[in-house]
């Protein structure tokens, strides 16, 4: 129900509309799982709001790694048009709490609050943030976290695209990490089904 306020479900909700966010978009799409992708990342509390376009970069960013994201976005985006992928490039994540989990599900649900409603989804992909800050959301919500972050995070139903430690990652490992989140949501979903052979145009950008 965009720009409507209300809930809306869904499988998966990416913040992040830039490479990394599009780039699990698709693979998700490719493996039928449903995504909502959505700008901005105020849910951790940083300063000022986050301008998910500006940081999806490359921190050492020459003229070839420039062109390579380029013609990756290029890709991605029109794989995102064709294949209807719902991408929400106007409606901006202001807020991220773990709604009640059911008796008999394993994972707790998320809560993505925005501007127009909530999107409730059984799993999160975030595509900036830095690792301390991740560290203090997973600590508010009542969660140990151990020496491994990532670890404890995707425990939960979150993971992590395009988010390195110092640097942010290159457009390649982007989609490597990208293709990872992908296999290890669709196995979640559909735990009795092999994985889906890469095809077509985004397969030839993962390889």
């Amino acid at each position: 129900m965009p720009g409507n306020a209300g809930t809306e479900q869904t499988t998966t909700v990416i913040i992040g509309t830039g490479l990394s966010g599009l780039a699990v978009a698709a693979e998700l799409r490719r493996r039928g799982i449903d995504s909502i992708v959505v700008d901005g990342l105020d849910i951790l509390g940083a300063a000022q709001p986050a301008n998910t376009t500006s940081l999806q970069r490359c921190d050492a960013a020459d003229s070839d790694t420039l062109r390579e994201r380029n013609e990756i976005l290029r890709h991605l985006r029109n794989y995102a048009a064709s294949h209807h992928v719902d991408v929400r490039n106007t409606t901006r994540a202001v807020q991220l709490t773990m709604a009640q989990s059911l008796p008999e599900a394993a994972l707790p649900q998320w809560e993505v609050h925005t501007p127009t409603g909530i999107l409730v989804a059984d799993h999160i992909v975030l595509t900036r943030c830095a690792h301390s800050q991740l560290r203090r959301m997973i600590n508010d919500f009542g969660i140990a976290v151990g020496r491994n972050l990532a670890a404890a995070m995707r425990a939960i139903g979150i993971y992590l695209v395009g988010v390195g430690e110092l640097i942010t990652p290159s457009p390649k490992e982007v989609l490597r990490q990208a293709k990872t989140v992908g296999q290890a949501i669709s196995a979640k979903v559909n735990p009795d089904t092999a994985p889906a052979p890469a095809t077509g145009s985004f397969a030839m950008l993962t390889c």
